[in-house]
């Protein structure tokens, strides 16, 4: 039985999103993963398609749509078998703090643009020596009148070079109560003081323009903070949900595709005469993959419907992003051992998608951080 019930208007859009990829993104990533970096103009035309923020009210441009279609862009998108295209992250992490928290003028100014894919956001977050505690950053927010003077610095800040609008974590120094301290504010790219680093090397995500932001008397409009005066930790806390479920979608897509790019090889590959599918120990490993995957799958479904819902799954969310995200890097090890050499070759995707998967226990909150999430409302 179904969990989520996709309607006809979701399976065509999902054809169309594959054949856009097929022509604007696959034959590209390959050139993408070698430059480091996916150019903005690939941005304009997922734009122009609507296929960036579309939950965003169509008042500001967006089409106001369900989260499936999030979610099924989404689980397209890790089929190209590149992250550099960081589209989710974009439109369900970061411009649902825009149209949550900001002001009517603010919306005005910035969501359309969002929309179009004139303008790329990213949030920041992570320092240097803080890593998933937010209550610890540095980053220094002082109101000097009508402005804010930002100093500090921020890193692993995905779309770090591409973007043009940023969601920036910072406190107030004057406030001893560190989660009463931290506020959330809107920066511009261009803004005098603020620098991009150089793109971090990073072992897989290629493509994905990651970096360090640095923050030296960069002054913007007070009018830039999100919601009321120290209330940034409890707008994280709230966007969180949909961050880690976003992270847990990638990892389930990338579990099923990795497994179906394997199948594929075991039955074409042979060894001793005969296709590897035939040994009992590639079909055990592949039937204790699929078993998983399946689960992972079930698990997740569950909780789309529920965040559609309006429900709040914080536990559910934590243990899913923990335990897919684990779940697709078993898989991805398993996938990788199974194709023997050519999967640590770089001309078999398997190679990519094995360092790409890595990753998925780190951000969004490591996974020992969503453990201790769900161990605080068990009463642990």
């Amino acid at each position: 039985m179904e969990i989520i019930k996709y309607k006809e208007e979701h399976r065509i859009f999902r054809e169309t999103v594959k054949k856009f990829l097929e022509k604007e993104v696959i034959p590209y990533v390959d050139q993408w993963e070698e430059a480091g970096i996916v150019p903005k103009t690939v941005w304009r035309k997922m734009g122009e398609q609507g296929f960036l923020c579309m939950q965003v009210p169509e008042e500001y441009g967006g089409l106001g749509a369900d989260f499936l279609y999030s979610v099924i862009l989404a689980e397209e998108l890790v089929r190209t078998n590149h992250t550099g295209l960081a589209a989710p992250l974009h439109s369900d992490v970061v411009v649902p703090y825009i149209t949550s928290f900001t002001s009517e003028e603010l919306k005005r100014k910035y969501l359309p643009k969002c929309v179009s894919g004139e303008m790329i956001t990213a949030i920041a977050m992570t320092e240097p020596n803080t890593g998933s505690d937010l209550a610890a950053i540095r980053t220094t927010a002082v109101e000097d009148g009508d402005t804010v003077i930002i100093n500090g610095q921020k890193t692993f800040i995905s779309n770090g070079i591409n973007c043009d609008l940023l969601v920036l974590a910072a406190k107030d120094p004057s406030v001893k109560n560190p989660y009463e301290a931290i506020d959330l504010y809107l920066v511009e790219a261009g803004t005098p003081g603020f620098e991009k680093g150089k793109k971090i090397r990073k072992v897989g995500w290629h493509s994905q323009d990651t970096a360090e932001l640095f923050f030296e008397d960069c002054r913007i409009p007070k009018a830039n903070r999100l919601g009321q005066k120290g209330g940034g930790f409890m707008m994280m806390m709230e966007k969180l949900q949909q961050e880690r479920l976003m992270c847990a979608i990638a990892a389930v897509a990338g579990a099923e595709h990795m497994l179906e790019m394997t199948i594929k090889y075991c039955k074409e590959r042979t060894a001793f005469g005969r296709p590897i599918s035939k040994f009992q120990n590639t079909q055990f490993t592949l039937v204790e993959m699929a078993t998983e995957v399946k689960l992972g799958r079930t698990f997740l479904d569950k909780l789309i419907v529920d965040h559609m819902e309006g429900r709040n799954i914080v536990v559910e969310v934590s243990m899913a992003k923990y335990w897919t995200t684990e779940m697709a890097m078993r898989v991805a090890d398993r996938c990788v051992q199974l194709h023997g050499g050519y999967g640590y070759c770089e001309e078999y995707p398997i190679a990519r998608a094995w360092r790409d998967t890595r990753v998925l226990s780190i951000f969004a909150g490591t996974n020992e951080i969503m453990k201790i999430i769900a161990a605080k409302f068990m009463g642990l």
